[in-house]
């Protein structure tokens, strides 16, 4: 895999600093534990509807990555759309990837 943001999504799997799935990341963002919440770009509008006001209420950032569902789920290993990161180094060096991300694609979001 050379694409650096999956490999560090793997990595913090391996770690088990990650949740996956709306109601497993829906119990990390209520009980405080998610840093960072990262959802696929093909998620369903209905679920990213639902887990954007969790996050909101309870103040965790969401961001939607440039990735397929596919994707994700391959990088993780299991079939996903959504993924709560629970280890603050983790989460800020994957905010710094997609803001490099957005950086490199100039305007065009």
């Amino acid at each position: 895999m050379n694409d650096r943001l999956l490999s560090l999504l793997g990595l913090s799997r391996k770690a088990g600093k990650v949740q996956i799935g709306f109601d497993p990341v829906k119990d990390a963002i209520e009980t405080g534990k998610a840093e960072l919440i990262l959802t696929a770009a093909d998620i369903s509008a209905n679920t990213a509807k639902k887990i954007k006001v969790v996050a909101e209420d309870f103040g965790v950032e969401l961001i939607c990555i440039n990735r397929s569902k596919e994707e994700l789920s391959f990088a993780l290993g299991k079939t996903c759309a959504l993924v709560a990161v629970t280890d603050k180094g983790f989460s800020k060096k994957l905010k710094e990837l997609t803001l490099a991300e957005c950086n490199e694609g100039g305007n065009d979001l």
